[in-house]
């Protein structure tokens, strides 16, 4: 009895120098390069300040940032929305979730160097989408918006260029990466761009003809993490300075462009 006592002890003692040792490392947050990778590295200096290590890791490819929360490389990332987590959950089988509901809704628009309103589009004027079926639904969507094409109906997020219904201006529907819809404005009439693609390539958000600002739950960006993780103190210290009025008006402030959403004040 005394010896299982003793072994109980020192597993305790383990156990404990283990929780400190993780304590006294710095929290890892992926994130995307650009604004959204700026914001995170405003809050890290706010955490800093505060006596809280965070070190931020960007990165270009959007099915890396899951791969390493997944594996424990990064304890969270913040990047995605949930529309865009339930996907990336389904198709590679992970099982990540949101921790928290403050973040940030990142807004897509509708963008050319040729013309100067959607009224001076013509017949037959290439319009560039995302490949990415969700980014490409909302080009979509926002198209149908402007009054270009009509899609089926009770689609969705799931419409594709496959349900097209009513193109009257015979559009050519051209599928890019998302990273190269901006570009493609050299050779194309108009092009949908996510924001978060645009700002790091020199765009102005105020130049969209038309802008999607949809204020839905399903496209906040919010920190993503292993179920695992969700209660590591460190990253809820880290959540909670993110979620301060510093952050909000750093929003507001330097990237007008994006939407907060959750936060307390």
């Amino acid at each position: 009895m005394k010896t299982l006592l003793r072994l109980a002890q020192v597993a305790g003692v383990l156990l404990a120098m283990t929780a400190a040792a993780i304590a006294d490392e710095p929290l890892k947050i992926a994130t995307s390069a650009g604004p959204v990778g700026q914001l995170a590295a405003f809050a890290a200096k706010l955490a800093k300040d505060k006596g809280q290590d965070v070190k931020i890791v960007e990165l270009s490819d959007w099915v890396a940032l899951n791969e390493v929360v997944n594996s424990g490389d990064v304890d969270a990332n913040l990047f995605q929305h949930g529309t865009y987590l339930a996907i990336q959950n389904k198709q590679r089988g992970f099982n990540l979730i949101q921790v928290d509901k403050v973040g940030v809704i990142a807004p897509v628009g509708l963008f050319s160097k040729k013309i100067k309103s959607l009224d001076e589009i013509k017949s037959g004027d290439s319009v560039a989408i995302p490949n990415e079926p969700l980014n490409g639904a909302r080009g979509l969507i926002l198209l149908e918006r402007a009054g270009l094409i009509k899609l089926a109906p009770g689609k969705g997020f799931a419409v594709s260029r496959f349900d097209v219904i009513d193109n009257p201006k015979n559009l050519k529907i051209v599928e890019l990466d998302p990273a190269q819809t901006y570009r493609s404005l050299d050779d194309v009439t108009l092009a949908l761009v996510n924001i978060t693609y645009l700002i790091p390539a020199g765009g102005d958000p105020k130049s969209a003809l038309l802008i999607d600002r949809t204020v839905d739950d399903g496209l906040v960006l919010r920190f993503t993490a292993r179920p695992d993780k969700k209660d590591d103190p460190r990253l809820k210290a880290f959540i909670q300075v993110f979620n301060s009025p510093e952050v909000k008006r750093f929003i507001e402030e330097k990237l007008p462009a994006f939407i907060p959403a959750g936060f307390n004040s």
